[in-house]
């Protein structure tokens, strides 16, 4: 059977009604996003799974759910599927086919999705761009000398490129918005304990991270949202359920909010022109809308952040090392994990749990904090990102880092950085390009990137949206205003 030939045409809701009215079969579906990959990703990269075969069987097995019959993919982090390897970036768990689902892949699966490939993504997801040594460089299909960002960057580019119409995504620092931002694509970071973690995991990077989608479409992402949220078994916490479905939210109108916008560096010195341009055009638009536009941010003591930020992510991506020795039932060394990998675990390992407790408390006042601002803004707008998408390699370390990197794995990693800090300069250095978006997992609150700008060379630029704690309603209720008011749902790549 042939595929559909105007599978781009529609968003995931779109195509979920055609398979209702019987205007096409899932299967049709299916072999349309499996022809797609098969033609694109091997300019890109990213997809580095494939669920060809199950993917068959499913669209010809009964399927009920909201979006039954849909093409899905998965990010190789964060959502596990039983038989198949998650490999979450590292070559040695490429090789470890899972137990169980997670609960994230349980409810898709219940909403009718049918799951065709998995997507590319950084090693633990600790980088914002997507150039895994296991898989190789992700590319943008906007332009494929850039980066589609990361962690969530195969499900950013495959989207982008119509492989699929929309994707799994999960987020600790930015990885959802960041490859919305890059691909010109619809990213929210939900609250946290908005999505479940389970069924083993209680939190991951200390309830930074969150799982989510990238869509093209804003209703998309209010159905997918729909669809999987509210706390599972043996959750840590459950937060309050929203008042109606997400899907209602979108077209209704936001009502006059009182909106502040930033374009200070925050996390880093500068902000790209195109970045900041973006911003002011999005806050005139506001300001036509209706809204009360004000220039606010809340308050940040950027080095005392940075530096607990580090200390939570380092000690977390030691954790994950031990973890994925236990995967793999054996001891595992630096040859097994990419180096930046092993050193950012190795400087986990050289905090006291004195010093990790004292990081943790101080994200938990700062957001308090932040928390206090809101108090006085219904929604945050800021650049996503502090540039437009990045060529490949830009945040790779110089050739004099990588020679002490090399040798920092060869010996006593926790004293030799105590000494040095170029572990702690490492992580940072990062976040000049995303001084934004992990602001919002410390605190936990939903943020959203929606594709509203583009330079003049045709790269997308997202515009980030913060909501209070457990408001996303407002954040789609906003988007879908925008979306109205500025249209990018048929805007493409060159050549998709």
């Amino acid at each position: 059977m042939g595929g559909f030939a105007d599978f781009a045409r529609f968003d995931g809701l779109g195509l979920a009604e055609l398979v209702r009215r019987g205007e096409v079969a899932p299967i049709e579906l299916v072999e349309e996003a499996i022809a797609r990959i098969e033609a694109r990703n091997p300019a890109l990269s990213a997809v580095v799974y494939k669920l060809y075969d199950s993917a068959r069987a499913a669209a010809r097995g009964p399927l009920s759910g909201p979006l039954a019959g849909v093409p899905f993919l998965l990010k190789d982090l964060g959502a596990t599927l039983a038989g198949t390897p998650t490999s979450e970036g590292n070559r040695r768990l490429a090789e470890i086919p899972r137990e169980a689902d997670s609960e994230l892949v349980v409810r898709y699966r219940k909403a009718g999705l049918i799951f065709v490939a998995k997507t590319n993504t950084p090693e633990f997801g600790l980088a914002p761009v997507t150039e895994p040594e296991a898989f190789g460089i992700c590319r943008n299909p906007w332009d494929v000398s850039r980066t589609p960002g990361g962690s969530s960057g195969g499900s950013g580019a495959a989207v982008a490129a119509r492989m699929a119409p929309f994707a799994h995504a999960s987020d600790g620092g930015g990885s959802i918005r960041i490859p919305a931002s890059c691909c010109g694509l619809v990213g929210l970071k939900p609250t946290r304990g908005r999505t479940p973690t389970g069924p083993v995991e209680g939190e991951a990077w200390r309830g930074f991270t969150i799982g989510n989608a990238l869509t093209r479409s804003v209703r998309d992402c209010a159905a997918l949202l729909d669809a999987v949220q509210g706390a599972d078994a043996g959750a840590p916490y459950e937060i309050k359920p929203p008042a109606r479905p997400y899907l209602d939210e979108v077209g209704a109108p936001p009502g006059r909010l009182r909106i502040a916008f930033t374009v200070a560096p925050m996390l880093t010195d500068a902000i790209h022109p195109d970045c900041v341009a973006g911003v002011q055009a999005t806050a005139a638009l506001l300001a036509e809308l209706g809204h009360e536009v004000v220039e606010a941010q809340p308050p940040l003591d950027r080095e005392p952040w940075l530096d607990a930020f580090v200390k939570i992510v380092a000690a977390e991506t030691c954790v994950d090392i031990e973890r994925a020795q236990q995967l793999v039932g054996r001891k595992l060394g630096a040859g097994d994990f990419e180096i930046a990998t092993w050193v950012v675990g190795s400087l986990g390992r050289s905090f006291s749990a004195a010093e990790y407790a004292a990081a943790a408390r101080f994200a938990q006042r700062w957001s308090r904090q932040a928390g206090a601002f809101f108090s006085g803004y219904d929604v945050l707008l800021t650049p996503t990102l502090a540039q437009p998408p990045l060529p490949h390699g830009a945040l790779k370390p110089t050739p004099a880092e990588a020679a002490i990197l090399q040798a920092v794995g060869r010996l006593d990693a926790g004293w030799f950085m105590r000494i040095t800090g170029l572990a702690r300069e490492l992580l940072k250095k990062p976040l000049t390009f995303i001084p934004y978006t992990p602001l919002f997992n410390v605190t936990g609150q939903p943020a959203m990137s929606l594709p509203l700008h583009w330079t003049e060379s045709g790269l997308p630029i997202g515009m980030q949206f913060v909501a209070r704690m457990g408001d996303e309603a407002t954040l789609f209720r906003l988007a879908g205003q925008l979306e109205q008011a500025r249209p990018w749902f048929d805007r493409a790549p060159p050549g998709y």
